[in-house]
């Protein structure tokens, strides 16, 4: 049994965060345990630009972002173990990992920060009809074949969902001198950055079809071919007569991430119907002391800056309750997803805070002329206006102490979405 101050699982961008803060903040007993060969997560495949126009001012690509973080852990000596799959968590933080290198080892943590980040939506959940032919990739798998490998998927390409890879891909392949034949969104919006729709789809002349579906996929051994309908966007449901056939030998799933949150539940802590991640309090702590979350394990993030400021607070935070000077205050507020609101995060918000916290969460539509509302109780306490608000887009809001004054018997916190007339 090896003793660990702090343990975090997951040497992605929120892993590293946590670990590099928890670093400057004065731990000098910290572990990242990592189930890849090398630290960075999915940055590493990232090979766009996009990445650290908050975080550093700059334009970087996923592979510099993260380096950025990796080169920072060797400086500090941050211990780390890749190729290690962690295969147990305890709610006594209890940690139970293999390698090859190790074999079976048992680390005994006094905090753990979860940070395993999301994985893609597999077709089994989609429940498409059609056979099970080879061609069908997720968005994320074609990403790693082309980047990383050098493989090219195919040639003739539909993407079902408009999620930010999806997206993305779809430039890619064309870059490669594959022919994209056309985005497919369920949804009468995109789930994707506004800026990713500009300059992935609209760029290079590509369809987004909004409010359709793929309803059959065609090829016994090899896809063949889509069949598209048009949907009903009160039901979802196919509209008979709007089918159309999309030749292709390539079919991209970009239809939504999940938390990887097993050893989540292993732990004990409570999830989030909301966010399908832990529920956490305003320091980040799940319901389990002395473990934390952050990232995308936590909930699903549009940018890499905001996974990366997270985490950093999670890894300070860890290190205050190893300290043992983590403030825990006996009355927390509800946070409640109001109209237009979706996955709200954190969950609870102590009564009393010292400082201004995030809440972040995603529209449930677009809403165009709108505020975000905050309620203490029955009291409106801030406001937030913006031109639009869509789902492809997180919404933070400041939560100032201030705001808690004079909350009295208030249960719970609101947040909701205003149309202006």
């Amino acid at each position: 049994m090896r003793n660990v101050d702090i343990l975090i699982i997951g040497g992605g961008p929120a892993g590293l965060a946590a670990a590099i803060s928890a670093y400057e903040a004065g731990s000098r007993n910290i572990l990242i345990l990592e189930r890849d060969e090398n630290l960075g997560g999915i940055l590493k495949q990232c090979i766009h630009n996009g990445f650290g126009l908050h975080t550093f001012k700059e334009e970087l690509t996923g592979p510099e972002y993260a380096q950025r973080y990796i080169d920072k852990v060797i400086e500090y000596g941050i211990p780390t173990q890749c190729d290690t799959m962690v295969i147990d968590v305890t709610p006594d933080k209890v940690v139970t990992a293999v390698s090859r290198g190790a074999g079976l080892e048992h680390f005994k943590a006094k905090s753990i920060i979860l940070a395993m980040g999301c994985r893609e939506r597999p077709r089994g959940a989609l429940g498409t009809p059609g056979w099970r032919c080879s061609g069908i990739y997720t968005a994320g798998t074609a990403q790693k074949l082309v980047n990383l490998k050098g493989l090219m998927p195919g040639k003739k390409v539909v993407i079902l969902g408009s999620g930010d890879i999806g997206l993305i891909m779809a430039r890619r392949m064309t870059f490669m001198g594959a022919k994209v034949q056309a985005c497919v969104e369920l949804m009468p919006f995109s789930a994707g950055l506004k800026r990713n729709i500009v300059q992935c789809l609209d760029d290079y002349d590509i369809p987004l079809l909004l409010s359709h579906t793929v309803i059959d996929i065609h090829g016994k051994e090899h896809l063949e071919g889509v069949t598209v309908a048009e949907v009903d966007p009160k039901t979802l449901k196919p509209i008979e007569g709007t089918e159309q056939y999309y030749e292709c030998d390539t079919l991209l799933l970009s239809v939504g991430l999940i938390p990887e949150n097993e050893l989540t539940n292993m732990a004990g802590v409570k999830i989030s119907q909301a966010t399908n991640g832990a529920e956490v309090n305003e320091n980040l702590q799940t319901s389990v002391d002395g473990v934390f979350s952050c990232g995308n394990v936590l909930h699903v993030h549009d940018l890499v800056d905001y996974v990366s400021e997270e985490s950093a607070k999670a890894g300070i935070n860890a290190f205050k309750y190893v300290k043992g000077e983590l403030k825990e205050n006996e009355k927390t507020l509800e946070v409640v997803n109001g109209f237009g609101v979706s996955g709200a995060v954190p969950q609870r918000i102590s009564q009393k805070i010292d400082e201004p916290i995030s809440i972040m969460f995603r529209p449930r539509g677009v809403f165009k002329k709108a505020q975000v509302c905050i309620d203490v109780g029955d009291k409106q306490v801030a406001t937030k206006k913006a031109r639009i608000f869509t789902p492809g887009e997180m919404v933070t809001l400041k939560f100032k102490p201030e705001y808690l004054e004079n909350s009295g018997n208030a249960d719970k916190i609101t947040v909701r979405v205003e149309v202006q007339q």
